[in-house]
């Protein structure tokens, strides 16, 4: 099959590899402009792009798909289908309308739950057990369109969101290679969503990455792991600024202690949470240093 692909960050890479390794033609690689990163602010182009260029696939990144901005591209290169993987942002009609088969999205959530741009941190973030891919006909709404395939996954009891989107992403690529043909052929029937069982997944606001102690432990845990290892979770310890990057629940037991309360700092760091639940800290990052483990960080950062 032509297909054109539309997509970004590193989730993306792994089926457009797919795709390329059982024969699909790539025509064109559409992605997001080069962003400035680092404290150079030097742009840096996107995975899909880097991976793209590796492999001698024309790249467009257009600043807006509004204005039928891509119409020439797609006038140019004629797709047979357009393959989404976290490309960013929403298509317009003339792009939907455009291939003969449509747009093809792989979303990481079993829709119709998690509809939206963070559906594999808001599933870590609500304590979800199980989740997946969706590979997807496009339509005009937010993750609407009728399924065309799924594939359901257990989530590791401490899996982070980087660890659960690594997985998704390959998991996506091998669904979308054994669907694809059965589209082409028209032996597949896809199947409309039941919007009454749909739950959603906005984007990530900064607000979520400033701890509230005053959660239970497992809710701490839960956020901590859903927005690790980016953008992760900043608190405050003893009045030094930290971000969380590894907690637990800990087996010490109720604390009486006020949520946020150091009540225990040598060879470990355990903090008190909501609902009389204490917190193993693990793994954490000063402000301005690198990551570290909780006996680390204590022998610069003594608490008491």
């Amino acid at each position: 099959m032509k297909i054109m692909y539309m997509g970004t960050p590193d989730f993306a890479v792994p089926p457009l590899a797919a795709l390329l390794a059982v024969g699909h033609e790539i025509c064109c690689a559409v992605t997001r402009p080069d962003m400035p990163k680092g404290r150079g602010q030097k742009l840096q182009p996107t995975p899909v792009k880097t991976f793209a260029e590796t492999r001698g696939i024309p790249v467009c990144q257009p600043e807006t798909l509004k204005d039928m901005a891509l119409l020439p591209v797609l006038a140019q290169y004629a797709p047979e289908a357009v393959v989404l993987a976290a490309y960013g942002k929403i298509l317009p009609k003339y792009v939907l309308d455009f291939p003969r088969f449509g747009c093809i999205n792989i979303h990481a959530s079993l829709l119709p739950k998690y509809r939206g741009a963070a559906p594999v941190q808001r599933a870590l973030i609500n304590g979800e057990t199980e989740t997946g891919v969706t590979i997807m006909q496009m339509a005009e709404g937010v993750d609407t369109g009728d399924i065309w395939s799924q594939e359901s996954v257990t989530i590791g009891e401490s899996e982070n969101a980087g660890e659960l989107l690594e997985r998704l992403s390959i998991l996506g690529g091998d669904l979308l290679v054994k669907t694809l043909p059965s589209i082409e052929s028209g032996s597949l029937t896809s199947v409309k969503q039941d919007d009454a069982l749909a739950t959603h997944a906005p984007p990530l606001d900064k607000g979520l990455s400033r701890m509230d102690f005053t959660q239970t432990a497992l809710a701490v845990f839960n956020l901590v792991r859903g927005l690790s290892p980016k953008p992760g979770v900043e608190a405050e310890l003893a009045g030094h600024r930290v971000k969380l990057t590894e907690v637990r629940p800990s087996s010490a037991g109720y604390a009486a202690a006020p949520p946020g309360s150091v009540i225990r700092a040598d060879t470990a760091l355990t903090v008190a949470c909501g609902g009389g639940t204490t917190l193993d800290i693990i793994m954490l990052q000063p402000e301005g240093g690198r990551p570290m483990d909780a006996a680390a960080y204590l022998r610069g950062h003594p608490l008491g």
